[in-house]
């Protein structure tokens, strides 16, 4: 029974990974996107988004209750996730603060990605007010919760 865990637990790991991976890439294009107020290039990855936050929370969710299974983590692989969520909470910062500052720039732009909110019927990764009013969800939270089990 003990090596199926292992395997369910590996298994959890490598997508934690390929996760982290996928959204740091993702969040680069995003901020760069969001560098040249191109909207039809946030537009366009709004729902990869979104499904990558979800799958994210998740996972670091499952971690943070499982902290034992980092536990059995050798260093270098500690170090390397540790590396991995400084990055990703890095990029994260930089998206909040870039959708707030283009939003505030922008009222186009804060229109479109408010209206792209609005019609995504996914979980998102920030959420609008009906003024508009930029409230970021705490994303950051989860990579530092997970650098701290860490």
């Amino acid at each position: 029974m003990s090596g199926n865990n292992d395997m369910m637990h590996h298994t959890k790991l490598e997508t934690l990974k390929e996760v982290i991976a996928s959204f740091s890439e993702l969040l680069t294009k995003e901020n760069e996107a969001l560098e040249k107020f191109d909207v039809d290039m946030v537009h366009a990855l709004f729902e990869q988004k979104s499904k990558i936050v979800a799958s994210y929370r998740s996972l670091t969710a499952y971690f943070i209750k499982h902290q034992e299974e980092l536990s059995l983590l050798d260093e270098e692989e500690k170090n390397n996730l540790k590396e991995a969520s400084v990055v990703l909470n890095d990029l994260i910062q930089r998206n909040e603060m870039l959708l707030k500052t283009r939003m505030e720039a922008s009222k186009t732009v804060m229109d479109t990605i408010i209206n792209i909110a609005k019609t995504s019927n996914n979980v998102n990764a920030t959420s609008y007010g009906a003024q508009g009013r930029y409230t970021p969800l705490d994303n950051s939270k989860n990579a530092l919760a997970l650098n701290r089990t860490l």
